[in-house]
């Protein structure tokens, strides 16, 4: 083995991968290069090590066999003998869940001990929803928001909905409108503040929002509220900013900095403002901060009323009668450019980006224009920023969604400016990783423990779907992709059970705009030409062995009605322990909210629902669907 490749693999770089055919593809020695000279590998001494309830835990090297001390996250201590194996020094048994601090001649280490599985889902079997909270009309404003959030969650609550699910609710770049995806966020420890609920509603009935007059009318309406805090909102306000501490100084920090560069140079980031404003520590940023104390006292404002807003959004989900409430969703990622790559570029992958290798769905690769935490950078830092992230997202709720669970697995990084086939993987500290979501999940939600989904969807490695499965996360198994060998689709009945079952994703068609051949129709207006025959000639069969799975009778191509519902019927009699119908498969919608691998070709991110969910809901139609659910 060259020089090289002993360094790729010894940085968890893999130097060969399997396509989705299961051919065997090598990396090039050029790609390898590249990506380490952007890896910080150096780790230092191990200071922080996982373990299972029940089990003995392993110890590095440098721990000897003999007395040790103890001290648990509740503060008691206690001595233990490490005892001598045939695989190193290990830690006798411990059944506290948590995390603990050993100690032995001058040595040092966290321990997190977790417990056998993630929290399971309410017994029985539960339907729920997702919706994009833009979308709603809840509050008659421009768009949606926590506040509309809440009116639906009570909405689908009363309807006997368990889980509503949502796209996640990152902080994204509130001066710049054109930056609204939610899956590029600044940072995943704060809040998309445009959703934080302010002003009077504004009646709009267009159907698609305007985010570049909408996003500032918010900024402007969320500055009266701030103008008008009364004096006990002062004090709660001044209480939480006290408590958030350093990060959301930072968060606040870099809001108004980019508000101020990109309105002045229209800079997207950090990396285009003056150098001297590069350095979080620096002396120009540190007078800016001065100068613009009011301002950043606005942005931690603006995140303090977004989090009291989510909140009441979540408690009234509880209210309502939902076993399980908000479902939220966790991006695998963040843009470089933003508030966690200005102020903690240690903890990311710097001059990489993430993204999939080549596949059906995408022949030349993905590159997803975000950035990851470092493999690297955990280890130094004893997995806080991970802990941090995860804390984040499971405030509030009732369970998650983790995009692209592979991630925790390895990561599909590109040096930035090349191909996004150009890539490798990268190696995670999965076992780490999984132990610390399992810690987690059983404290979030008050207390009260919240369910894990792992999104796990197209191509996975052997044997990660049955890791999964143990330790307690659900997988997603999505109508159009559960097919047999030869295509045709799999009866519900022997979908998978440690899974949620679900009729599709944000990602992906409607039902009635699959059936409907919707998405060729896209595909086609973007490529400039017209739908092909053979797409129409696959769809057309892919129809037949739809309906004879789900249907009776004889479907007509041109109404998606009798599809919609028996589609709804068959996800809903799956094994799975919880069914998710997006918002717009309960009304039939054609359009879907996402269409991936375009930015302005298709209005991504901003359809909005035809009315209120309490008015769709009663429409018989609905009302037949959602009873058929709550029938299942």
């Amino acid at each position: 083995m060259s020089d090289l490749h002993a360094r790729a693999e010894a940085a968890g770089l893999s130097l060969e991968w399997e396509d989705a055919k299961g051919k065997t593809q090598r990396v090039s020695d050029d790609v390898l290069s590249a990506i380490l000279e952007r890896l910080d590998i150096e780790t230092g001494e191990v200071t922080f090590v996982s373990g299972d309830a029940e089990q003995s835990v392993a110890l590095p090297h440098g721990w000897r066999a003999g007395a040790a001390q103890l001290t648990r996250e509740d503060g008691a201590t206690l001595s233990v003998m490490l005892e001598e194996h045939q695989d190193g020094v290990r830690l006798p048994v411990q059944a506290i869940c948590g995390y603990h601090r050993l100690e032995q001649a001058g040595r040092a280490l966290t321990l997190a001990i977790a417990p056998p599985r993630c929290p399971a889902p309410p017994s029985g079997r539960h339907w729920g929803s997702a919706v994009q909270i833009p979308s709603l009309r809840e509050g008659g404003g421009t768009y949606g928001d926590f506040a509309s959030l809440a009116a639906a969650a009570s909405t689908l609550g009363r309807a006997g909905a368990a889980a509503l699910a949502i796209s996640p609710v990152h902080a994204l770049f509130p001066a710049d409108a054109s930056r609204f995806s939610p899956y590029a966020p600044s940072s995943r420890l704060f809040r998309n503040i445009w959703l934080a609920p302010a002003g009077e509603p504004v009646p709009q009935d267009d159907d698609l929002i305007d985010w570049p007059s909408a996003a500032p009318d918010r900024m402007r309406d969320l500055r009266l509220a701030y103008d008008r805090l009364s004096g006990s909102e002062e004090q709660a306000f001044a209480e939480w900013r006290r408590q958030a501490g350093e990060r959301l100084a930072a968060q606040a920090l870099y809001d108004t900095l980019h508000a101020y560069f990109h309105q002045r140079d229209r800079a997207a980031g950090w990396p285009d403002w003056p150098v001297a404003y590069r350095d979080p520590n620096g002396d120009a940023v540190a007078r800016f901060a001065e100068e613009h104390e009011d301002a950043i006292r606005f942005h931690a404002f603006a995140q303090w009323h977004a989090e009291r807003a989510l909140e009441a959004a979540a408690e009234a989900a509880r209210q309502s009668g939902m076993a399980i409430g908000l479902i939220a969703d966790l991006a695998i990622g963040v843009a470089a450019n933003g508030a966690d790559g200005w102020s903690r570029p240690q903890d990311l992958l710097t001059g990489l980006s993430i993204g999939a290798p080549p596949d059906p769905l995408g022949p030349d690769g993905q590159n997803w224009g975000i950035t990851a935490l470092s493999p690297f950078a955990l280890r130094r830092q004893g997995f806080a920023p991970f802990i941090d992230t995860l804390r984040a997202v499971f405030a509030h709720a009732g369970g998650i969604r983790i995009d692209h669970a592979l991630g925790l697995c390895r990561l599909w990084v590109v040096p930035d400016g090349a191909p996004a086939d150009q890539g490798a993987y990268l190696a995670m500290p999965f076992a780490d990783m999984l132990r610390i979501l399992k810690i987690e999940a059983h404290r979030a939600n008050g207390g009260r423990g919240a369910i894990v989904i792992g999104e796990d969807l197209g191509t996975v490695p052997p044997g990660f779907r049955d890791v999964m499965a143990g330790a307690g996360m659900l997988g997603m198994r999505v109508l159009p992709f559960e097919r047999d060998q030869h295509g045709g689709f799999t009866p519900p009945e022997r979908w998978d059970e440690q899974a949620i079952a679900m009729t599709a994703t944000h990602d992906i068609p409607t039902v009635a705009g699959w059936w409907q051949g919707r998405d060729l129709t896209w595909r086609a207006r973007i490529a400039g030409k017209p739908v092909s025959p053979d797409d129409e000639q696959n769809r057309g069969k892919e129809r037949t062995s739809l309906w004879d799975m789900v249907g009776q009778g004889t479907p007509q191509p041109d109404d998606a009605t009798p599809v919609v519902e028996a589609a709804i019927h068959a996800v809903a009699s799956t094994p799975c322990p919880l069914a998710i119908v997006p918002v717009e498969d309960l009304l039939a919608l054609e359009e879907q909210p996402n269409l991936p691998g375009t930015t302005d070709e298709h209005p991504n991110w901003r359809r909005r629902l035809p009315g209120d969910l309490a008015t769709c809901l009663a429409d018989p139609d609905a009302a037949r669907r959602i009873a058929t659910l709550n029938a299942r």
